[in-house]
């Protein structure tokens, strides 16, 4: 993802998340750290022709990876299109080298579950009231090597 990505992906997220949608200043921020030789950031987009119709980004604090977010439109959920965005999320922690990735996902998004745990996240806990203004719980889930996960999904298809 590039800054010249911020508007699409802001419409994209506006449609899929419109009670807790980020800013446009809150990609700025992320964006601000996936450059340059410190970069503790991975966002990148997916494209159908020329427009945007998914996003993710991960997060990276010394040995641990944090899934900030994956994002599909609506027209593309269930064709694999988010399996291949975390898939290269977790090339990510591979190549900053977590031993560990984390997530939040909304109690009530039960196909993001599934996928999650498809790629060996666990669930290890809650967030009451995370997700605002909705006051909607998360759910917190764990995958204890990344790289496995990866192996998994290139073997798999």
């Amino acid at each position: 993802m590039r800054w010249w990505d911020i508007d699409p992906v802001l419409e994209l997220e506006k449609d899929l998340f419109p009670e807790d949608a980020w800013s446009r200043g809150m990609f700025w921020s992320e964006l601000a750290h996936a450059r340059g030789s410190g970069a503790t950031r991975r966002y990148l987009v997916a494209e159908e022709g020329d427009r945007i119709v998914g996003y993710a980004g991960l997060a990276v604090s010394a040995d641990l990876g944090d899934i900030q977010t994956i994002a599909v439109a609506r027209h593309l959920q269930g064709t694999g299109l988010g399996g291949r965005l975390l898939t290269e999320l977790l090339r990510a922690a591979t190549a900053f080298e977590c031993a560990e990735v984390m997530l939040e996902c909304r109690v009530d998004n039960l196909p993001a579950q599934k996928l999650y745990e498809r790629f060996g996240f666990v669930p290890i806990g809650f967030r009451r009231g995370y997700y605002q203004p909705g006051n909607v719980d998360a759910l917190v889930m764990r995958l204890t090597d990344p790289t496995t996960s990866v192996q998994g999904t290139e073997s798999n298809g």
